[in-house]
């Protein structure tokens, strides 16, 4: 059977309850175009790989947001050098993502993570909703609009909610608000991802609004954007309907902690529910973070595994290593190649952490990619520069000719960066030679932004339509392999996970 095939077939077997725009019927959705149905004669999918009692292998799905291949390129140098491996580049099966949505060669998160989780393209802005949503901005307050105009396309069942329909326990980490558009993916159905308190409505057991195919709830939750479940009559919240959704989710047995110290006193062994919102927003970048305010995105990785493993069933938890997209939105690559070390570290001490119990991964697969690029390029003919140190900008520095070892220079006579970006905030106004000449103390700075092509607004810098990278290993890895559309990933976590 394909990856193609089983996509599909899974996403149809599927039946579940669903809250959000729209029916709330559970239907198959339109056939997309970018797939053929299965042939009538096609073989069902296999049994669940625990035999008869059911599912028994986890699933741990790392997402870099924006982690194009010449950030992972860049990030490695940044890190170990040219000729040094990240734990990303040591994973053994490995392939090409296509990741345009269904609108639009160039996608956003919503509608890329949402393929990832439910087999199905569907357009820019649009959480888990069949092809034909559309993208209805919201109204004052952020208020969801989606059925404004009448039905607004159909939710489509995701992989976490599949996954707790066959008593897997469930889990989401973000170093982003919890709301924005690759965690709610997992957990939400609307027509714009920017309806974030309405996606907040739909993780919070028992009130309006939330999303009955999560069944009790997602196990664990740490992440940033309290402000989404808090009033606005509470400094920094942004509810205008008077509930406090951190108190609900209390009441529903959910251990709530919003800080280091609550966090660090959580024992895995005590906490079968358990949500941590650390911050009102996003969390803080990894290089400005305090240690005693917010824990690391390791940190909050682990100690999910921690949680889930005592509950002594097979897992689903995605963790999403947000920040990366921030940082190149702001063409600030410092910042980005910090935020894509962190995701790698947290990727070996989860990897280190599962193998403890399932040493040869037999019954865990562990997927790690990226839901889009971005702008961002190596330029020139750049000198090897090895890991960048705090007195060496190494790939933060300037192009340095590979014989004389001195800056090369534009047609301007200027030197320039091994590092740019197709568009963003920081293009002269005039020729390069009309500025000061770029020396590496500024270029390898934390708040340095890398030149652009093409001038944008600040934080403005787009996303770019090239694949992306993915890498596996465990049960089922072997399936990842050539290029694929994010569609099919689905298939290949569905069949590894045997539901």
């Amino acid at each position: 059977m394909t990856r193609l095939t089983r996509s599909l077939a899974g996403l149809m077997a599927a039946a579940l309850p669903l809250a959000g725009c729209g029916d709330n019927v559970p239907q198959p959705p339109p056939a997309d175009e970018d797939a053929a149905m299965p042939p009538p004669d096609a073989p069902n999918p296999p049994p669940p790989d625990g035999g008869p009692n059911g599912p028994n292998v986890n699933v741990i799905f790392f997402l870099g947001d924006g982690m194009g291949v010449a950030t992972l390129t860049a990030a490695r140098i940044y890190s170990v050098g040219e000729d040094g491996e990240l734990t990303m580049d040591t994973l053994p099966e490995t392939g090409w993502v296509r990741t345009y949505s269904h609108n639009s060669m160039v996608t956003d998160s919503a509608p890329s993570m949402s393929a990832y989780m439910t087999g199905v393209k569907m357009n820019n802005n649009v959480l888990s909703m069949s092809p034909e949503t559309n993208a209805i901005p919201p109204g004052p307050d952020g208020a969801n609009l989606c059925a404004s105009n009448g039905p607004n396309g159909r939710p489509v069942p995701t992989f976490l909610e599949q996954a707790r329909a066959a008593g897997l326990a469930t889990g989401v980490v973000t170093t982003t608000r919890v709301t924005d558009a690759t965690p709610a993916a997992t957990y939400a159905h609307i027509c714009n991802r920017n309806a974030e308190n309405d996606v907040a409505a739909m993780l919070t057991p028992g009130g309006a609004g939330y999303n009955a195919a999560l069944g009790d709830g997602i196990d664990v939750v740490f992440a940033g954007g309290r402000q989404h479940f808090l009033p606005n009559t509470v400094e920094g919240g942004r509810r205008t309907d008077g509930r406090d959704l951190t108190a609900e989710l209390a009441a529903h047995g959910y251990r709530y902690v919003a800080d280091k110290a609550g966090f660090s006193a959580m024992d895995p062994a005590a906490s079968d529910k358990a949500i941590g919102l650390f911050t009102m927003n996003d969390m803080t970048y990894e290089a400005d973070r305090d240690a005693a305010q917010e824990p690391s995105l390791s940190e909050m990785a682990t100690k999910a595994v921690d949680i889930l493993q005592r509950k002594g069933k097979p897992y689903f938890l995605m963790v999403e290593g947000g920040r990366i997209d921030h940082a190149l939105h702001f063409t600030n690559a410092r910042r980005a190649m910090i935020e894509t070390v962190e995701l790698d570290r947290t990727i070996k001490a989860v990897l280190d952490k599962v193998r403890a119990t399932d040493p040869d991964l037999s019954h865990t697969l562990i997927v790690v990619t990226a839901d889009h690029d971005h702008t961002m390029v190596l330029n020139g003919y750049a000198q090897r520069t090895g890991p960048t140190t705090a007195t060496h900008a190494g790939i933060l520095g300037l192009v340095k000719n590979i014989v004389t070892g001195m800056p090369d220079r534009d047609a301007e006579g200027m030197p320039y960066t091994i590092l740019g970006f197709g568009n963003g905030q920081n293009r002269y106004a005039g020729g390069r030679n009309t500025a000061t000449a770029l020396d590496e103390a500024a270029t390898g700075g934390l708040d340095y932004h890398q030149e652009a092509a093409v001038l944008m607004p600040a934080r403005g810098e787009t996303h770019g339509g090239t694949d992306v990278a993915i890498m596996a290993i465990g049960h089922g890895a072997d399936e990842v392999h050539g290029f694929m559309t994010n569609t099919e990933v689905f298939g290949i976590l569905h069949h590894a996970a045997g539901f």
